[in-house]
C-alpha cells in the first residue's frame, strides 16, 4: 500500500508507518465510504458493502486502528483505486449492453450513423442519455475520488508518524499549477477538410493539440495529410481503426483489429491511440502494445454511451500503457446533448481541476466547430486557456509531451544529500520538490520557488 502512495506522490514517505488489512476481505465487492466524502468500490473486511452508490453506504473510516506505527485498514487502498481508475464498479464493464436487443439497436445504429444527419444522431443520443442526470456515481461534473483518497491515506501517515509535512515530486515540471492538453478527433471528410483552418486557430492562440486520425474507411488518409498536420508542429495520433463502434465489443476480433491499428500506429508515427466513441475495455489494452499512452478514458462519463469514468484527474498506468484521461465535457456533448454554447461548463471544470492540480483534457472535433456559433466558444475557451497560461503558470502540452513527462517523473526519486533535499532521474533538471502539510485536518500542498536546502519539518 506504500507503493500505492509512492508512486502518485514520488516523495519521501514516512518510512516507519505501515499500512495493513486488518481483517480477511469479504468475496464480495460493492460502495462503501472512506469519510463523509469519499465514495469507494470494492471489498471490505468489516461492514457492509452496497449494490448502488445512492444506497447507505458503510463508512470504512470508523473502523481504523493503529499500533505504534502500524495503520490496519478494513479494506485494501491498491484494490479500491485500481477497481476506479480500470472501472471495474461498472456493471457490464465492456461496450456490450448483456442484452441481445440492446446489442442488436446498437449494432444498426452504428450501421445507420454514417448516413445519418447530426440532428438525427444527437436525438437519438438525447434520448439514450436522458437519465444521466440521476448517476449518482462518479460525481458530475469531475470526479477527484482517487486524489480524496490518496490525500486521506497520506493524513494517516502523516499524523501516525507525527510529521507535519513531506517533500515530494511536483505533479508538473517547471513548477506548473496544472496542465492542459487540446485533442482534436477527426470523424469524417468535412472535419478532415477543415484541419488546416483549425490548426490556423490554434497557431493563432499559440496552442498545441494533437489530431487523432481513422485509419480506414471514414476518409481517406494520404501521406500528405499526415506530414502536413506533422509539419505545422502538430501531433499525429491514432483514432480506432475504423470507427464502427465495434472495436471492444468481441475479444478475437478486437486482438485482429488491433494488430492493424499497431501497424497504423508506426505508419503515422504516431505515440498516442484514441478509440472512436470513447469505447474501451482496460483490461484489453495490453494488445495495443505499439502505443505509450491511450485518451480514451473519461474522468466521468455521464454523456458518453459507455457509462463509468476512471475518478482521477491525473495520468495513471494501465500496464506499460500510460493513460491520459479525459477530463472535461467533449464539444458534441456540450453543443449538441445540452445545448449549451456558453463557456460556463468548461470553466467550471477547469476550475474544479485547478485546485487539484490535474490534468485538464479537452476533445474539440474539427467536424463540430466548423459553424461560427460553435467556432466562437471554442476561440473562447483557447482564449481562456491562454490567460491561465500566463496568470497560473498551466502547462499546455501536447500529449505525448505529458508522456514523457509522467513517465521521467515516475523514475525519478528524492535523496538527501549533504542536507538538503534533491531530485535524481532523468528530467531532474524540471522537476521541483514540493510539500505535502497537515493543515486543519487535511492535506494541502505548497510548492516553495526554491527547490534547495528543504528540510522535513517535523
Amino acid at each position: 500500500m506504500t507503493e500505492l502512495l509512492n508512486q502518485y506522490f514520488r516523495g519521501v514517505l514516512p518510512t516507519p508507518v505501515h499500512f495493513a488489512v486488518g481483517t480477511p476481505l469479504s468475496v464480495d465487492s460493492g460502495y462503501f465510504c472512506f469519510g463523509q466524502d469519499t465514495v469507494c468500490y470494492g471489498r471490505t473486511g468489516q461492514g457492509y458493502r452496497s449494490e448502488k452508490a445512492d444506497q447507505p453506504l458503510y463508512d470504512a473510516h470508523k473502523n481504523l486502528s493503529s499500533e505504534g506505527c502500524k495503520i490496519q485498514l478494513p479494506f485494501d487502498p491498491t484494490e479500491v483505486v485500481t477497481n476506479l481508475r480500470q472501472e471495474r464498479y461498472v456493471h457490464n464493464g465492456g461496450n456490450g449492453s448483456g442484452n441481445s436487443r440492446a446489442d442488436l439497436a446498437r449494432q444498426l445504429y452504428y450501421a445507420m450513423r454514417p448516413l445519418l444527419p447530426l440532428g438525427v444522431r444527437s436525438h437519438l443520443q438525447k434520448i439514450y442519455l436522458r437519465n444521466w442526470r440521476n448517476r449518482p456515481f462518479p460525481a458530475w461534473p469531475v470526479d477527484f475520488t482517487v486524489e480524496m483518497l490518496m490525500k486521506e491515506l497520506l493524513l494517516l501517515g502523516l499524523k501516525t508518524a507525527g510529521l507535519q509535512s513531506i517533500p515530494f515530486i511536483w505533479f508538473w515540471p517547471d513548477g506548473a499549477s496544472a496542465c492542459s492538453i487540446m485533442t482534436h478527433d477527426v470523424e469524417a471528410e468535412p472535419g478532415k477538410q477543415f484541419c488546416s483552418t483549425l490548426m490556423d486557430i490554434d497557431d493563432e492562440f499559440k496552442i498545441p493539440a494533437s489530431f487523432q486520425i481513422v485509419p480506414e474507411h471514414r476518409y481517406p488518409v494520404p501521406r500528405d495529410y499526415i506530414e502536413e498536420i506533422k509539419t505545422r508542429g502538430f501531433e499525429v495520433n491514432v483514432q480506432d481503426l475504423n470507427h464502427d463502434g465495434r472495436l471492444f465489443w468481441e475479444y478475437e476480433e478486437f486482438k485482429r483489429r488491433a494488430d492493424k491499428i499497431n501497424r497504423y500506429g508506426w505508419e503515422f508515427g504516431a505515440a498516442g491511440f484514441r478509440s472512436a466513441i470513447l469505447y474501451r475495455n482496460q483490461e484489453w489494452y495490453g494488445a495495443l502494445d505499439y502505443f505509450k499512452y491511450d485518451m480514451s478514458v473519461p474522468n466521468v462519463a455521464h454523456l458518453d454511451p459507455q457509462p463509468g469514468g476512471c475518478c482521477t484527474v491525473m495520468p495513471y498506468f494501465i500496464g506499460n500503457m500510460l493513460e491520459l484521461p479525459l477530463t472535461t465535457t467533449q464539444d458534441h456533448s456540450l453543443f449538441h446533448i445540452l445545448g449549451d454554447y456558453s463557456m460556463g461548463l468548461w470553466r467550471r471544470q477547469i476550475d474544479l481541476i485547478l485546485n487539484h492540480n490535474g490534468l485538464i483534457s479537452f476533445i474539440v472535433h474539427p467536424d463540430y466547430i466548423i459553424d461560427a456559433r460553435a467556432q466562437a466558444v471554442y476561440r473562447s475557451l483557447l482564449a481562456e486557456l491562454t490567460q491561465l497560461r500566463a496568470d497560473k503558470n498551466v502547462w499546455i502540452a501536447q500529449p505525448r509531451e505529458v508522456n514523457w513527462w509522467w513517465r521521467a517523473r515516475a523514475e525519478m526519486n528524492i535523496v538527501r544529500k549533504e542536507g538538503q533535499w534533491v531530485i535524481e532521474g532523468t528530467g531532474k533538471e524540471r522537476a521541483r520538490i514540493a510539500f505535502a502539510s497537515v493543515h486543519e485536518d487535511k492535506v494541502v500542498y505548497s510548492l516553495p520557488e526554491r527547490s534547495t536546502v528543504l528540510e522535513l519539518v517535523s
